[in-house]
């Protein structure tokens, strides 16, 4: 066995920049698909909302806004299962190790941080957290608890998500901690 397994990664090390590639563009959908309508879509709908509690209209317009957040985020949710195999295809084929520091400090915010946050945000979006199958299965107030829930998760994780994306892709292009 394991000489079949060196040969699939003599094969596929010629194909390293390519694989390489396709990490790259998956992580850049998987953070800047949503990023945008949380920020000009979906903070200002439920700023509204946190100030027009009782409006009719603005209800409308945040569910509205957050029934396409959750259709949006199929490309993040897409996006992010490509960066997780990418990433360790890249770790083997590439000899990576445990000594390269940035790749170790970045391997414990992906799977510390980023795969915990990505497995709530699936549930959230499209399984049980789902506001429309929340409302066909429990009403109205099942819907708003679920919406609730949905709104403090994304108050909570995108700023971490901001920061720690940041030092991931910086890692990731410096490598500091690399020998000379």
């Amino acid at each position: 066995m394991p000489a079949a397994i060196d040969a699939l990664r003599e094969w596929l090390s010629p194909w390293y920049l390519e694989i390489k590639f396709v990490h790259l563009a998956a992580v850049m959908a998987w953070i800047w698909s949503t990023s945008v309508a949380y920020v000009y879509y979906l903070v200002p709908a439920f700023q509204a909302w946190r100030r027009h509690p009782h409006d009719a209209g603005v209800i409308a317009q945040r569910d509205w806004v957050i029934d396409r957040f959750d259709r949006g985020a199929v490309i993040e949710h897409i996006a992010f299962p490509v960066v997780m195999i990418s990433g360790p295809l890249l770790y083997w084929v590439g000899g990576w190790d445990s000594s390269a520091t940035w790749l170790t400090i970045k391997l414990l915010i992906v799977f510390g941080l980023f795969v915990p946050i990505e497995c709530f945000d699936y549930h959230l979006s499209h399984l049980g957290g789902n506001k429309r199958h929340a409302l066909a299965r429990g009403g109205p107030d099942h819907r708003e608890r679920k919406l609730h829930q949905h709104w403090w998760f994304l108050l909570l994780t995108t700023p971490l998500i901001i920061y720690f994306t940041g030092i991931v892709v910086f890692l990731a292009v410096t490598k500091i901690g690399v020998g000379p």
